[in-house]
């Protein structure tokens, strides 16, 4: 009998499809505290994934924007800008990881702080400086915890990347 291997590119689409709905599912199960005051988006540390795998950069962005589809409510406005912030976030973590695992905190903790109330004081009236108090407040949970990700998930993560 003989057995089927598995490209590279199939094991990245379906581990791809597996952080997409944990993220989605980690949202919906705390969007009673994501999208109020102080946004504490635990879903938002597996942006730290894409340090160990890049490949997760565009899934990352994807399940942002679901995310903001499915329980925001603040629409495109919105659902594009946390595209965008996964984007820049997910891509900052790979790039700053070389440099230092704890690093990887920092652009979890600071591009949503900087940029979500960019677009939020557009479409809730509340002034941007209270919005990155309020949001910066909120990620550092997640920014702490993707580090904690890294350090736990490097290897398992890692050995993908080494299959054939």
């Amino acid at each position: 009998m003989q057995t089927k291997k598995f490209s590279i590119s199939t094991k990245n689409i379906a581990i791809s499809g597996i952080v997409i709905a944990l993220y989605v599912v980690i949202m919906y199960f705390t969007q009673g505290f994501s999208f109020y005051q102080y946004q504490v988006r635990i879903a938002t540390s597996l942006y730290a994934l894409a340090s160990i795998n890049p490949f997760l950069i565009i899934p990352l962005s994807i399940a942002n924007f679901l995310s903001n589809t499915l329980f925001g409510g603040l629409g495109l406005l919105d659902m594009i800008g946390g595209f965008v912030v996964g984007i820049l976030t997910t891509v900052s973590c790979y790039l700053i990881r070389k440099i230092n695992v704890v690093l990887v905190a920092l652009p979890i903790l600071i591009i949503p702080t900087l940029l979500v109330p960019i677009w939020l004081s557009y479409l809730i009236r509340v002034p941007y400086s209270i919005l990155v108090v309020s949001v910066g407040i909120g990620q550092i949970l997640p920014s702490i915890v993707g580090v904690l990700l890294i350090k736990y998930l490097e290897k398992p993560l890692s050995m993908i990347k080494e299959t054939k």
